[in-house]
């Protein structure tokens, strides 16, 4: 199977977790979807009070430079590793 073949499969996989992962992880299956999906975050921090879309940008913006086959390999194995 190939890398984006095992990536669609975890982002189905993800809707289907026993538990709902608490924040910190679903900031990072965030981050690595969105890396593996658009590639590095762009545009201005978002400001004020919108802790979540800030929160969101930063956990981006902190693995800028990953290459979209490796952040698709970091999504499959967090999602692997949530699943037990």
């Amino acid at each position: 199977m190939s890398i984006a073949q095992e990536f669609a499969r975890a982002q189905k996989e993800v809707n289907e977790l026993p538990t709902r992962p608490n924040n910190d992880m679903l900031l990072k299956l965030y981050a690595y979807y969105k890396q593996a999906t658009e590639g590095d975050a762009s545009g201005e921090r978002p400001e004020g009070f919108d802790f979540v879309r800030r929160a969101k940008f930063d956990a981006w913006s902190e693995i800028k430079g990953t290459p979209k086959d490796e952040a698709m390999k970091k999504y499959v194995a967090l999602v692997a590793s949530l699943k037990n």
